[in-house]
């Protein structure tokens, strides 16, 4: 019987990983010395763990310019089931809200992003602790490679997840693709090799939304899927985005970084070796971890949705 009164807000999800494995996959400094500036969280993509991912440009980059970073490594290199990745990341920002008192920035590559976004689609504490989720090649709507595999019959769990129509993406993008305050910026290439097609990445949102093909910036340019981690360009777009209430505006960046061939703070031999890290590692990766014959099944909070 209706009687006027509020419904009870739904509560958020429980975490079920360890409390001890939750802390064990976060990197953070020992103090945070900008506490003028939100925190950064970053969160690598499928086959990697964070230092593959992040120690040879964000890491670097971003002390210098002003700002702290954690980092999270995701179970099984982020091959097993998305759903259990993320409670790592909801866990590392209320981690590092509790010890900045800031809201965050999360800053997320490939399949980091989904993470990122199901973190924000189910926890509204991760909501109110991150002002900016910048993603860079976040397979949103799913890629044809993981379409391949899941036709295949025997796939990695993420990737059955990352496949178009998968269980996994219809919760994801149900009710709304960038819910609550939080600012969204997806930035992508139109030239990205695994990331394809090129209009998986947009999201559909109102101010709160910004995506950005790194080609409406740079025409011509041309970025491959690691390389979005160190792109001059990209960089830019990220640094708006932290600097400024709302997603990145282009109009507000630098075009000269289109000239740049690496972002500031890295050097060409160590791209190089980081986008031969990258690449190796995610490769042995997908050898030494067998694939499954379905998708992970929905969590109980999810399956209404998918």
């Amino acid at each position: 019987m209706w009687l006027g009164v509020p419904a009870p807000a739904r509560a958020d999800p429980r975490l079920d990983i360890p409390a001890g494995a939750l802390r064990a996959a976060l990197q953070c400094p020992s103090h945070f010395g900008h506490r003028d500036r939100n925190p950064v969280l970053l969160v690598h993509g499928t086959g990697l763990n964070a230092d593959e991912s992040w120690d040879w440009n964000y890491e670097l980059a971003l002390p210098p310019s002003g700002y702290d970073w954690c980092a999270v490594t995701l179970p099984d290199r982020a091959l097993g089931d998305i759903q259990v990745s993320a409670e790592y990341v909801v866990y590392a920002i209320e981690r590092i809200h509790a010890l900045t008192h800031r809201r965050l920035t999360v800053i997320t590559h490939s399949q980091g992003g989904m993470e990122g976004r199901w973190a924000m689609r189910w926890w509204t504490s991760a909501r109110a602790d991150t002002a900016d989720l910048i993603d860079l090649a976040s397979p949103n709507h799913g890629i044809y490679a993981a379409n391949w595999c899941v036709d295949s019959g025997n796939c990695w769990p993420a990737v059955w997840q990352m496949a178009s129509g998968s269980h996994f993406l219809k919760a994801l993008d149900s009710v709304s693709e960038t819910p609550g305050t939080t600012a969204y910026t997806q930035i992508y290439s139109q030239t990205d090799e695994l990331v394809e097609p090129s209009r998986s990445p947009p999201l559909k949102g109102g101010a709160n939304t910004a995506n950005l093909a790194i080609q409406s910036i740079c025409p011509g340019r041309v970025v491959h899927h690691a390389g979005l981690l160190s792109d001059p360009a990209v960089w830019e777009l990220v640094l708006d985005a932290m600097t400024h209430t709302g997603p990145a505006d282009p109009g507000r960046i630098n075009r000269g970084a289109c000239l740049q061939a690496e972002m500031p703070y890295t050097t060409a031999s160590g791209v190089l070796a980081g986008n031969a890290l990258l690449y190796g590692s995610a490769a042995i990766a997908f050898f030494d971890h067998p694939g499954v014959r379905a998708e992970p099944p929905l969590k109980p909070y999810a399956r209404r949705y998918g």
